[in-house]
């Protein structure tokens, strides 16, 4: 796939059907409630699809609205590189430097009888490790030593936490020395509006959505209303029940981890800028320089992303992407560090959010896709089935196209 051919795509014909088949396969074995996808490379949008319904008894629409949860954090880290391209902070700055209340987060040394000891960490947290899932602030549910954290405070593990509680966690190792994901980014978004002095809202309106044409990014759901899906989760007896999940409205700051809305086609939209270089439809967000900080690996030397186990799978299943494969993070994504077979080449970027949106964008064969729907638990292996399945189609039906019509 390259930009030329995707301005004037070759009719796809047979290709439609089979990712459309997919979709309807997706669905119909009740792998999703329902699905939308899309592809696309720096010339526009290749393909896209839906199926299923959205929990009102209409069918779901292309331009539904999602609760894409952590898809925001690759967002936060465009934020962030927006102010390093302006010069007022580095990936190496200390935090605390910045923000002096991140100077009273203390280290979790161990859980007595009288509860949880804090000590002081020895090094000093830098932006680099916050953006990288390597500072020691981690997700409860996702890391047992949070989750015990959270019961020797008395304040046991309730799902979707409010932005203060997140930044009230300690760190659970030494800045730099490990990985863990977790609430990084929130702080990330206190940052840049320290730094730039706009309500982290406006920032990103008027530094991102609006350049990058993302009219349907926004922070909250009573913006766009009757677009945005029911969400659905897991019953012991195979089916789905409708949950009440979303982030908190109107709360008294906003982070940058988990709070955003948008569709398929405007997430799509971000990830040609990434592919394109820091730049869409003429419209430049990020230098050479800062893409590159979101392309390559950017954790402290010697460390690589290992696997995130849950303590609840019916919120999350364990976390482990293509396990034959070593991966980093870059200052925004989750990275391969070499060819997946038939899927993804080295250096595609990726991630996702809670609900099962998931994106990738491959910038070695020009394609990012996107494949959302709004259920629990994350990364179900029957869901990531039917999303693997999807990837090859893509690689099979319109990367392989696209070299094809280069020669």
């Amino acid at each position: 796939m390259n930009a030329s051919s995707a301005t004037a795509a070759p009719p796809l014909g047979a290709h439609i059907e089979r990712l459309d088949d997919v979709l309807a396969a997706t669905v119909a074995s009740q792998d999703a409630p329902f699905v939308v996808a899309a592809v696309a490379d720096t010339g526009g949008l290749r393909w896209s699809g839906t199926a299923g319904q959205d929990g009102t008894g209409e069918d779901v629409r292309l331009d539904a609205v999602f609760r894409i949860y952590s898809q925001t954090k690759a967002i936060g880290a465009t934020a962030l590189l927006i102010l390093v391209d302006r010069g007022l902070v580095s990936l190496d700055t200390p935090v605390a430097q910045l923000l002096p209340d991140f100077a009273g987060v203390h280290l979790l040394d161990s859980i007595g009888l009288s509860g949880p000891v804090l000590r002081a960490p020895r090094t000093e947290c830098t932006v680099r490790h916050l953006l990288t899932h390597t500072s020691g602030l981690a997700y409860e549910g996702l890391d047992a030593r949070m989750t015990a954290y959270r019961g020797a405070t008395g304040d046991p593990v309730t799902g979707i936490l409010s932005l203060q509680t997140l930044l009230s966690y300690p760190f659970v190792f030494e800045p730099g020395s490990a990985f863990a994901y977790g609430v990084g980014v929130d702080w990330v978004g206190q940052l840049v509006e320290r730094l730039d002095g706009r309500r982290i809202d406006r920032f990103c309106a008027e530094e991102i959505f609006d350049p990058l044409g993302m009219t349907d990014t926004v922070f909250e759901p009573s913006d766009r209303p009757g677009r945005i899906p029911a969400v659905r989760q897991r019953t012991p007896s195979g089916g789905f029940r409708v949950v009440d999940v979303a982030p908190p409205e109107h709360p008294a700051i906003y982070g940058l981890g988990t709070c955003l809305y948008g569709t398929a086609l405007d997430y799509l939209r971000f990830l040609r800028m990434v592919l394109g270089g820091g730049e869409l439809d003429g419209r430049r967000i990020l230098s050479d320089a800062a893409v590159e900080l979101l392309r390559t690996d950017q954790m402290p030397a010697g460390l690589s992303v290992s696997p995130i186990t849950s303590d609840d799978h019916s919120w999350s299943c364990d976390i482990h992407p293509f396990p034959e494969v070593r991966k980093t993070w870059t200052a925004g994504f989750l990275r391969v560090e070499a060819d997946v077979p038939g899927m993804r080449s080295a250096g595609t970027l990726s991630w996702g959010g809670i609900l099962n949106t998931h994106y990738w964008v491959d910038p070695a064969n020009n394609v990012a896709a996107v494949f959302m729907t709004q259920a629990l638990p994350f990364v179900e292996p029957r869901f990531m089935d039917r999303y693997a399945q999807f990837e090859r189609a893509v690689y099979r039906d319109l990367v392989a196209d696209g070299e094809e019509d280069e020669r």
